[in-house]
């Protein structure tokens, strides 16, 4: 009978390996989602280009020691139950003001920030 210990070592590892891919595969579409989120929901206040419509009131997503540069706990417990920033005289709502985004709309649109705007 033949060795058959590379095959079952093969199969074992499929599925590691699939999962291990899967960010990979996943990120682009999260960073898609984000993109739609942020248009329908964040872009009024800050910014088409992420620096932020209303100067002063909201912050610049582009500064390299700005919001961005904390960390993603931070981040979403800032978009999940909003967040006024110091100085800032307007505080944004919890979820932009939109109640339908669920944890995963949260992340994707956190993604799609770092990725779009500080460089991630």
């Amino acid at each position: 009978m033949k060795n058959i210990t590379p095959i079952i070592i093969g199969l074992v590892s499929l599925p590691a390996l699939a999962y291990a891919a899967m960010p990979l595969l996943t990120t682009s579409g999260d960073t898609e989602r984000g993109q739609e989120i942020y248009e329908e929901t964040c872009i009024a206040c800050h910014g088409p280009d992420g620096s932020g419509a209303l100067p002063g009131i909201t912050p610049d997503f582009t500064a390299k020691d700005g919001p961005l540069s904390q960390s993603d706990e931070v981040l979403i417990e800032h978009i999940t139950d909003g967040f006024q920033s110091p100085g800032s005289q307007m505080a944004m709502p919890p979820l932009g003001g939109n109640d339908e985004l669920t944890e995963e709309d949260v992340q994707a649109v956190l993604d799609y920030l770092k990725h779009e705007f500080y460089g991630e």
